[in-house]
């Protein structure tokens, strides 16, 4: 086998992986991993404002807003005005959401920080560069994207709309 069908199946195998995990989270939580990584940022505050979240997750404030629209109509979260400031809006946690989170999976991504940190300085810059790289290949560097492994869009169907090959 040669180089280019070895660096395609390590692809694929990355994608499947992510792909398999979406789908044990669909399952398990009716939850998407960027659904659980918005209610994971929301555990860490008090309260948070779309914004904040949009900044943390690197997407656009309206991407933030429809992944809000659906953790509100699953009753996770609740949006609250602000007491200081009216024309705020606070995102909190509601039982179900913080019940979600203690029963989601263990994450791919949670894994995958975990051993990327242990590498050497060297070893992780020489990941980065591969990737950026890869990423530059497909013409893939204007594409939005969070620091999240999930395949597929951020504004996709909930998991129980999903067709069974995503």
């Amino acid at each position: 086998m040669d180089r280019t069908d070895i660096s395609l199946i390590a692809l694929r195998r990355i994608l499947r992986a992510t792909e398999l995990y979406g789908r044990t989270l669909a399952r398990t939580a009716g939850l998407t991993p960027v659904q659980v990584r918005v209610l994971q940022i929301v555990l860490s505050h008090d309260s948070v404002t779309p914004k904040a979240i949009a900044m943390q997750l690197g997407v656009s404030p309206a991407t933030v807003s429809t992944l809000l629209d659906r953790l509100a109509a699953k009753s996770m979260i609740e949006r609250q005005r602000s007491d200081v400031d009216r024309r705020q809006t606070n995102i909190m946690l509601t039982d179900k959401g913080r019940n979600a989170i203690k029963n989601v999976p263990d994450p791919l991504q949670q894994k995958y920080v975990d051993e990327f940190e242990a590498l050497a300085d060297w070893e992780q810059a020489m990941i980065v560069a591969a990737l950026e790289r890869v990423v530059s290949m497909l013409d893939a560097s204007a594409l939005e994207a969070s620091p999240l492994l999930d395949t597929g869009e951020l504004h996709r169907t909930q998991p129980t709309d999903l067709p069974l090959h995503e």
